[in-house]
């Protein structure tokens, strides 16, 4: 035995010390000499894992991890693997319960998450509230990686010298959109008649000349047929107002069209602005404000109408009779500022004046001047510090910055180019990129930021740092006010974005293009739809209070008429979307039918029961399936029709080394079988090979029926279904379960780092309070704000 313990790592330091005797071997090795020994020993240890990498160090975050890992498996019941003794209960009992205990004193002293960076959106929201500048840098700002499902886990947050130097990059642009080098923009108000564009041909073309408009009877991006207002361009960056009078024509129903906007020199800078609908006959005028940066022009393409323009140019525009869309004018007024020097610049240099300071560039350049450079440098500085910094700051952490200003200023620098450099050096220092938190309980100050990047992915407002200054927010009675106050606010939208944009995978929208062979009905307007939908019902399950199992099925959705028409629901037109009661033998309601859900969990092609139950797993069920054991060939399903992905599986199922897991794997990836690649319901699989002929709406289809779909399957206590409709309600058995998985995505989310087994009486005692308030959703985040593992370390 002492021989074991000794190979097992299991004498020496805890947690806290030297351990005492009696806790010297803890249960873990007679445990493991009995059951896992055999096994995970020597060079050749089963599954790459062997019992001496583990230690009683658990102040080492990689040998926690480790025991966790340890814990899942026999927790869990994978191992001892069947056929082989289990450890009694009370033995696995005890092993739980001493690995968390050890795990617990370490994370109290460690704390459970390391210093965290804002993220690239974290860190362009935050700018944005600091200075008032809205910029796109992601240009600049790489993409950051993820862990754990989010890209805000600490743990993948990384430093490299590379990114330093992009974030100084960065705090250029910023300074450089907020500060006003210039009298006030002249302001552009100007209504464009589309019928000066050279494009807008009167004959031969898809356009017609009418009285009070042109009308557009087809667009064709490939072919660069599409209005583009060329005689428009932006001179200055700023929000622009933009009026469109159009309405449809030659047609009793409303025409859609999409406006995009960027310098059109490629199609990398050009972006769609939105979708609109006008209605038949009635001039509508369409109005939105969009910022647009200098040298910008925008584009008007008609979308749906069914006839490509070569079909239009062969009849001639002038006979046409099918639908179209007449445009009567574009009107453009900016950009748009109430005061100058904008409110940005004003929160830098406040009421200082400026002076003319010409280049050979710009004549009528001017910068910030001072009487009393040091005077007024220590006064801006001592302003903008704790705004930066979200939190108060000494006069020892302000002597840096003035330092930098004042070395500047006796080299000769301008005033404004030396606050520029303090200002600069605040945008790049640790106190601005990370959220700078202490082990234990955090301070009522990081208690707002934590508060602020959870439910806006931003910096704490006044309301919230002035809380904060009061030692008010730690009261859980203000803590649930200021929870409602923030999600009233329109920057709660960045937790939809980013927190339900991870959750379910709507950031790979784009990953993947169906095959057009297969899949001719898809387009960026169903695309975009998509989309919005899984957002918007997000924020009606959220808005409304409703119960978080409302995400695995409801009797609603969010819809507009194209979504509504891919999904075979009808009585929904036009681009606005609506709630919809969803109507009998549907098969919708709920996340897991959702045609965005069903394309991330897809390729372009085919679909896969194994990715998409392992996504189940993941996601609602908070049980991701393991790491395959073995080395096993990837299943490609067949889309020549000759078979299908059931008939493949089969051979792994068979396979005694993996029907385990795929018995836990494929039953929620069949059930999901009846979705195809873009999220329609289908009896059978499309196929470009064998099978009968496809009619649709009687249209002779590209591709051919293939094999019919079948979706039944058993869960692994034997619980039988046949569709997906009874597959979400076996779901509905256990949900405790599910607020048990949306817990964890939550606090993981909220703290920047997953709950381990040491958190999980906390995590339960979230789940029994949210059971007790019929598995609200909007309790849940007040739960896991109130929670000691949202406000701790």
């Amino acid at each position: 035995m002492l021989a074991l313990v000794a190979g097992l790592g299991l004498q020496g330091q805890g947690a806290s010390g030297p351990a005492d005797p009696a806790s010297k071997v803890g249960p873990a090795a007679p445990l493991f000499a009995q059951h896992c020994q055999a096994c995970h020993t020597g060079d050749k240890a089963k599954g790459q894992f062997r019992l001496d990498s583990l230690t009683s160090d658990f102040s080492d975050k990689a040998n926690r991890e480790r025991w966790a890992a340890v814990l899942e498996q026999v927790e869990s019941g994978a191992m001892p693997p069947k056929g082989k003794a289990r450890p009694a209960e009370k033995d696995v009992a005890a092993l739980v319960g001493w690995v968390n205990g050890r795990a617990s004193a370490a994370q109290a002293v460690q704390g459970r998450v390391p210093l965290r960076r804002l993220n690239r959106a974290e860190y362009q929201n935050t700018v944005r509230d600091l200075l008032g500048v809205d910029l796109d840098l992601t240009d600049l700002l790489p993409p950051d990686a993820a862990a754990n499902g989010f890209d805000n886990a600490a743990e993948a947050l990384h430093v490299s010298s590379f990114l330093m130097e992009q974030y100084l990059e960065a705090a250029d642009k910023v300074l450089d959109a907020a500060v006003a080098n210039g009298p006030r923009p002249w302001l552009l108000k100007k209504r464009y008649d589309i019928k000066d564009e050279k494009s807008v041909r009167p004959t031969g073309s898809v356009y017609r000349h009418l009285e009070d408009s042109v009308a557009i009877f087809g667009s064709w991006v490939s072919a660069n047929i599409q209005v583009t207002l060329w005689n428009f361009r932006t001179h200055f960056r700023g929000n622009y107002r933009v009026r469109i009078s159009a309405y449809a024509f030659q047609t009793d129903k409303p025409v859609t069209f999409h406006v995009t906007a960027g310098t059109l020199t490629a199609v990398t800078e050009e972006r769609i602005v939105g979708y609109h609908d006008v209605p038949p006959g009635r001039p509508t005028v369409i109005e939105f404000v969009e910022k647009l940066e200098a040298k910008n022009c925008m584009r008007l393409v008609v979308d749906g109408l069914g006839v490509t323009p070569p079909v239009i140019e062969k009849v001639g525009a002038d006979k046409y009779t099918g639908p179209g869309l007449a445009v009567q004018w574009v009107e453009v007024e900016g950009p748009l500022h109430d005061t100058w020097p904008p409110a940005s610049h004003r929160r830098l240099f406040g009421d200082l004046k400026q002076a003319p300071a010409p280049t050979p560039e710009d004549k009528n350049r001017l910068e910030v001047a001072s009487t009393q450079p040091l005077a007024d440098a220590e006064r801006l500085l001592r302003g903008f510090l704790p705004r930066a910094f979200r939190r108060p700051v000494t006069d020892d952490e302000v002597k840096p910055f003035l330092a930098r200003v004042k070395a500047k200023l006796d080299a000769g620098f301008s005033f404004e180019q030396a606050m520029r450099v303090g200002y600069k050096a605040a945008l790049v220092s640790p106190h601005f990129l990370f959220l700078r938190e202490k082990p234990g309980r955090l301070d009522d100050f990081a208690l707002a930021s934590r508060l602020s990047y959870f439910l806006w992915s931003s910096m704490p407002d006044e309301e919230l740092l002035t809380l904060a200054a009061a030692g008010k927010l730690t009261d859980a009675g203000t803590l649930r006010t200021q929870v409602e106050r923030m999600l009233r606010d329109r920057k709660a939208a960045a937790f939809t974005e980013n927190f339900a944009g991870q959750w379910l995978d709507l950031r790979k929208i784009d990953d993947t293009a169906p095959d057009p062979a297969l899949y001719p009905e898809y387009d960026d307007i169903l695309k975009t739809a998509m989309v919005k939908e899984a957002q918007l019902f997000f924020d009606e399950v959220l808005k409304n209070d409703l119960p978080l199992t409302t995400f695995v099925a409801s009797d609603f959705t969010l819809l507009n008429g194209r979504l509504a028409r891919h999904y075979r629901i009808p009585g929904v037109t036009g681009q606005e979307f609506r709630r919809v009661a969803l109507p009998p033998g549907s098969h919708r309601g709920g996340v897991l039918t959702m045609a965005a859900v069903m394309k991330v969990t897809a390729n372009g092609t085919t679909t896969s029961p194994v990715q998409r139950g392992s996504w189940v797993l993941d996601r609602i069920l908070g049980t991701p399936p393991p790491k395959p054991t073995v080395d096993v060939e990837a299943v490609e399903p067949d889309i020549r029709g000759a078979t299908t992905i059931r008939e493949q599986l089969a051979k792994h199922r068979a396979r005694a080394e993996c029907a385990g897991c795929h018995a836990k794997i494929d039953p929620p990836g069949f059930a999901l079988e009846s979705f195809d690649v873009i999220g329609g319901w289908r009896d059978y699989y499309r196929s470009v090979g064998a099978g009968g002929p496809a009619v649709v709406d009687g249209r002779t289809m590209r591709y051919k029926k293939g094999p019919d779909v079948n979706p039944a399957d058993a869960l692994p206590d034997g619980a039988r279904f046949k569709d997906v409709d009874e597959f979400r309600q076996l779901l509905l058995r256990d949900r405790d379960q599910l607020a048990r998985a949306m817990t964890q995505r939550l606090l993981t989310y909220a703290t920047g780092g997953a709950p381990t087994s040491a958190d999980r009486p906390e995590v339960e005692g979230i789940v029994a309070r949210v059971r007790e308030k019929n598995y609200s959703f909007r309790a849940l985040v007040h739960e896991v704000v109130q929670s000691r593992l949202f406000q701790s370390k």
